[in-house]
């Protein structure tokens, strides 16, 4: 067997995790304060009179989500955020629901679709191996929540550079380069803050808190999560720690989509797209 074959091939992790309370954000704990305590506020009223319904599964979430976000996603007026994110911290991870999407790739994560919103979201499930992390990277204006399904993960989120310098030496590998013809001296980015992400948490990334990267701290475990991006992006930029330089990624394809493999493994395209910090 080839190394490429090798590679397409599923990695034998160890998916099981205890269960755990669903962690949500303070937001969306104050309004559920506010309801059982009935000490509504004109902001958490509503809230309260529509609850947030708990999905059965992976298909009910997805159902439930489609309903949630309408035809315009979280850029409507209509949407609440941290509705969306209460909601998606009520499904409770059953490994059963979503184990045909968690295709492993050696060596890097893998985007495996599971919905594609009618063009408005796109729901995927992200399959980390071991120690495996992306590089930084922006949303292109997209909204972003995140729930670990099983192991575990870090998010580190950076200060965006006083200014972006597109970095057009470098524009096939996975990061920016510390390449700088420019006068101006190259700068490191700057770290705002490091959270470790357990099963069922829920997180929320918007370009507007900043930049950030993500990796699967374990060793021994690979981790698996749930990202529900509004509206779909195919291109983003990372960022180069060292220099914060940027660069275009290439347009983003996924490993597998409603649990089947796309095209060859690895595709050319797929490889070009990946966000891998290696």
């Amino acid at each position: 067997m080839t190394s490429v074959e090798t590679s397409c091939l599923a990695s034998s992790h160890s998916l099981l995790s205890p269960p755990v309370t669903p962690v949500l954000s303070k937001e969306v704990q104050q309004i559920a304060s506010s309801c059982s305590n009935n000490t509504h506020t004109a902001s958490t009223a509503a809230a309260c009179e529509d609850p947030v319904p708990v999905p059965k599964d992976l298909d009910d979430l997805v159902r439930l989500l489609h309903i949630e976000l309408g035809v315009n996603g979280l850029d409507s007026k209509e949407v609440d955020v941290a509705r969306v994110q209460k909601l998606m911290a009520s499904y409770t991870s059953n490994q059963a629901d979503w184990a045909k999407y968690a295709m492993f790739d050696k060596g890097r994560y893998t985007r495996n679709l599971v919905d594609d919103g009618n063009g408005k979201f796109n729901l995927m499930i992200l399959a980390w191996p071991e120690t495996i992390g992306s590089a930084i990277h922006d949303h292109s204006g997209s909204h972003c929540l995140m729930k670990v399904l099983d192991g575990e993960l870090k998010e580190t989120l950076y200060h965006w550079p006083e200014r972006v310098v597109n970095d057009t030496d470098n524009a096939d590998s996975g990061m920016g380069s510390d390449n700088s013809d420019d006068d101006e001296k190259p700068t490191a980015m700057s770290i705002k803050k490091e959270t470790f992400l357990r099963k069922d948490t829920v997180a929320y990334m918007h370009d507007n808190l900043g930049l950030h990267a993500v990796s699967n701290p374990l060793k021994t475990q690979g981790s698996v999560s749930l990202h529900l991006y509004t509206p779909p992006y195919e291109v983003c930029k990372t960022f180069n720690e060292r220099s914060s330089k940027a660069r275009s990624s290439g347009k983003c394809v996924f490993y597998s989509s409603r649990g089947e493999k796309v095209e060859s493994c690895p595709s050319a395209a797929y490889l070009k797209c990946s966000l891998t910090n290696n």
